[in-house]
């Protein structure tokens, strides 16, 4: 009948568009993941690095709290659930996003800082075979190598702005806490309500970021104009856009897969700066940007 031909039809077209939101997801992730570091250029001039991230955790709670009661979300059954989603949330934000603030609060340059971050994929692949036994055949360790080199050309301009040895460790604590957390979430926690769960994840590491402020800083905030939009941009866009594409990637994806999608965030972060700060891009940089893609698109491409 016609209907059901019109039922047809629309059920098409509804898989149709599934399917092309999940080709693009990943490429929004990377692109709503390297604004983290232009956020932090505008945030950071007026805020110290903890006190900033205990701000945006705390807002991030409350929203997220009040959009799981009212929508009537599921909670966690069993105890344990809530332990392994909370340890993969202190890893992911509280100990990744820690290292990251404190390390460009330091002066550590955004493109070194990317560097460090974006050596993941090759640590991520080391472990994924001996905790989950993910393989990674020989084109996938190509990939990883040649995006390895492509990231590397890609920030090789600023490897000579400043001390740089000095203000490395926050940078190399991030680059653990994103493995671990990427690695324990997919192992231990992989599907879990993106309401709840961000709730649950956010909880413990405001816990442990306020106990760092207490320690280590005064909680001191400036309120300008800069600074609110960079919060607002990193609660909303950060805190809840990016942060629940990489809850779906881990949930729908292989570790190295996932893992491979930060070497383009390097890439990405250099192109805003350029359209935004004017930083201009060198012919290094930009076949850099080729062999990255190049890399990622060796690792994720089906067998």
């Amino acid at each position: 009948s016609t209907s059901c031909r019109r039922l047809a039809t629309e059920g098409r077209a509804r898989c149709t568009l599934a399917v092309l939101m999940q080709r693009l997801y990943p490429f929004l992730f990377v692109f709503l993941w390297s604004t983290g570091f232009i956020g932090a250029k505008y945030g950071l001039p007026y805020a110290e690095p903890l006190s900033f991230l205990l701000t945006r955790y705390g807002l991030v709670i409350a929203l997220m709290t009040v959009i799981a009661l009212a929508t009537r979300a599921p909670w966690p059954e069993r105890p344990i659930q809530w332990v392994h989603i909370a340890v993969s949330g202190v890893l992911v934000h509280a100990v990744y996003l820690g290292g990251v603030f404190i390390a460009i609060a330091q002066g550590l340059p955004a493109g070194v800082t990317a560097l460090v971050v974006g050596t993941q994929p090759l640590l991520t692949a080391i472990a994924a075979g001996w905790l989950l036994g993910d393989k990674v055949d020989s084109r996938q360790w190509f990939g990883l190598g040649l995006g390895f080199v492509g990231v590397l050309l890609v920030v090789s301009g600023k490897l000579g702005d400043g001390p740089l040895f000095s203000m490395l460790t926050p940078a190399l604590v991030a680059l653990l806490g994103i493995t671990a957390g990427t690695l324990y979430q997919k192992r231990y926690c992989a599907r879990f309500d993106l309401r709840t769960g961000s709730v649950i994840q956010f909880v413990p590491t405001a816990l442990l970021t306020a106990i760092a402020v207490l320690l280590f800083e005064d909680y001191r905030i400036v309120w300008s104009g800069e600074f609110v939009f960079a919060l607002g941009w990193l609660v909303l866009v950060l805190s809840l856009g990016a942060i629940s594409l990489l809850n779906l990637l881990i949930r729908s994806g292989s570790a190295v897969n996932v893992a491979s999608l930060f070497y383009l965030t390097p890439v990405s972060t250099a192109l805003i700066a350029f359209l935004i700060f004017g930083e201009k891009l060198t012919l290094t940089a930009t076949f850099g940007m080729a062999l990255a893609v190049s890399g990622v698109y060796l690792v994720a491409r089906p067998r």
